[in-house]
């Protein structure tokens, strides 16, 4: 009997355009991806959630405001809250602001422009589901290509998003949007939800410049089989 692989939801919101890219770097990496319409109001069983990166609803109003108040993100939201972990790449990051499940905003770039080009995070924490496989200060390469990137948060939040250790990356060396204090990723206090504006999924293989993102995307893969073992 074969070993089932540990599942892994993909949400698929209207104007998504990284789901292959999502689903081909978790199946290399041990996972079944497993795609989901943002209309359907529950998740098939999983053990792991990943919101991918495009421009769901064409960013209409703001970059993930309107996919927020997708059906499918009441199911993302119970998952969640069980513990289960959930990665938002880039607008799966926004959608996550968005939806309250992460601290923060991403507005517009502090350049004004989209950019599109490899940069340097260093990972800050490694308990997390999402980076369990780094080492603590570890510089990753990976691509962005975004307009509204620049996390913000006023005064207030950012004093209890540092109190509670909530920055897992932060860029090194160019800040590619302006994003306060450099943040490149956050977590939620729980540790489970992280958004991060850097595309792992397109730096999985090193013949494309980067395998560096294979490290965040198993981290995940090892935590969703952890889930599975638990669960069988």
């Amino acid at each position: 009997m074969t070993e089932r692989r540990p599942r892994i939801g993909i949400v698929v919101f209207p104007g998504s355009n990284d789901v292959a890219d999502a689903a081909w770097a978790l199946g290399a990496l041990g996972a079944e991806p497993v795609l989901t319409w943002h209309a359907d109001p529950e998740l098939p069983a999983v053990e792991g959630v990943v919101l991918p990166g495009g421009f769901s609803y064409g960013d209409y109003l703001r970059s993930g405001a309107i996919a927020r108040l997708a059906p499918a993100m009441l199911a993302v939201t119970e998952l969640a809250a069980e513990g289960v972990p959930v990665l938002g790449i880039c607008n799966g990051f926004q959608i996550l602001c968005e939806a309250g499940l992460l601290p923060g905003a991403l507005r517009l770039n502090a350049s004004l422009e989209f950019v599109c080009r490899d940069v340097t995070v260093q990972v800050e924490r490694t308990d997390t589901p999402f980076t369990s496989r780094c080492s603590p200060g570890q510089l990753l390469t990976m691509p962005v290509k975004h307009g509204e990137g620049c996390w913000y948060a006023d005064a207030d939040l950012l004093q209890t998003v540092t109190d509670l250790d909530q920055v897992a990356l932060r860029y090194t060396g160019l800040n590619p949007n302006g994003s306060v204090q450099d943040v490149a990723g956050v977590v939620n206090p729980e540790g489970n939800v992280l958004g991060l504006m850097p595309h792992p999924e397109h730096a999985v293989d090193p013949l494309l410049g980067s395998g560096d993102g294979a490290l965040i995307l198993a981290s995940l893969v090892d935590a969703a089989r952890e889930r599975l073992l638990v669960s069988v």
